[in-house]
């Protein structure tokens, strides 16, 4: 059997082949004797896709390099694809890598080393990001969270705590979550494989080195995911995994984004809701009354309380890295424990 394979869904991705394959080419996993290969799923490709993946087999076949090409004439999506890709590989290990991404040269034995005692933990790495000055605040967050924050911070915007072209894992991981929906374009399958790890017991561990060149641009797969259906999955993983947990709780953000989340809270849950907090003092000592058109009644008054009055536990609905460090500051001024005292949900 195969030690490791690697993951490739690719649709019309002819521009950035060669740049993905090099860095494959190049890794210094090759120089071991440890047996890779590369699956690729041809997601239905319409450009010149499938003529340069055949040069690539040829070239890593030469080289005793296993390389499979599958795919679908007609475009299944991103889920579709790495399931697709999965099933025709034989490897212990799965390494997922996004075509318009690149891989630094030690990247595969860096993460096959930390897996191998590690198979119930999906592993990712810091990025580097493509062009350098895209997303400076994604990959601050990325880079930036501790060991304990990469299973807290799980409600963010951002989504995965591991970005999902940085991960690698035992095969029975994906096989323990079952694989990746497939409910095709515009649905965020790297999320919901995340909190279904979770939900099955997964651990998250990542490799603190900068081993996968993230690339932004116009096309990107992650642009087709709304950020209203990450909300509405991150919310309802809060109603199911949180609030039962919670006896009352405070929402920090009397603007929109607090009043959307009040909103939305199921009729339980609703009633758990002890008020708002803020630091805006316009809005600190109303009353805000939250009016459903549809009943045409108030579904509830909350009182808006300044922030240092606040009784944990907290949900922030407050994005990070916005404010030049003051809503961090004005956070650890509480002395609060992430987890248990508050839970960010941005």
């Amino acid at each position: 059997m195969t030690d490791i394979s690697i993951i490739i869904p690719i649709y019309n991705g002819e521009k950035w082949i060669n740049n993905c394959m090099n860095s494959i080419a190049g890794q210094t996993i090759l120089e071991h004797q440890i047996k890779i290969e590369i699956v690729v799923y041809n997601d239905g490709s319409n450009d010149g896709t499938e003529k340069l993946l055949s040069k690539w087999a040829e070239y890593f076949s030469e080289r005793g390099v296993s390389f499979i090409i599958t795919g679908n004439t007609t475009c299944k999506g991103v889920g579709a694809a790495k399931n697709g890709a999965v099933k025709r590989s034989s490897g212990n290990f799965l390494c997922f890598q996004d075509i318009d991404d690149t891989m630094r040269c030690d990247r595969i034995y860096l993460q096959y080393n930390t897996a191998q005692n590690n198979h119930k933990a999906l592993i990712g790495s810091k990025i580097l990001r493509h062009p350098a000055e895209s997303t400076p605040r994604l990959v601050r967050w990325a880079n930036n969270l501790s060991t304990e924050q990469l299973t807290l911070q799980i409600y963010t915007s951002n989504g995965p705590t591991i970005l999902m072209p940085t991960w690698f894992c035992h095969r029975s991981v994906y096989d323990r979550v079952g694989g990746f929906v497939e409910t095709g374009c515009g649905t965020p399958e790297d999320l919901i494989f995340f909190y279904a790890h979770l939900d099955a017991g997964g651990d998250v561990f990542r490799v603190n080195e900068e081993l996968v060149i993230y690339t932004y641009h116009e096309g990107a797969a992650t642009f087709s995911v709304s950020r209203d259906s990450i909300w509405n999955i991150q919310l309802n993983k809060l109603e199911q995994c949180v609030f039962p947990n919670w006896e009352y709780f405070t929402v920090w953000n009397a603007g929109k984004a607090g009043r959307k989340l009040v909103r939305s809270l199921n009729k339980e849950t609703l009633k758990k809701v002890k008020s708002f907090c803020d630091v805006d003092i316009k809005k600190v000592g109303r009353t805000i009354e939250l009016y459903c058109p549809v009943k045409r009644t108030v579904d509830i008054k909350l009182p808006v309380i300044h922030f240092t009055q606040a009784k944990p536990p907290l949900l922030i609905c407050v994005k990070l890295d916005l404010t030049d460090g003051q809503f961090e500051n004005n956070l650890k001024s509480l002395n609060l424990v992430e987890g248990k005292d508050y839970i960010l949900f941005s």
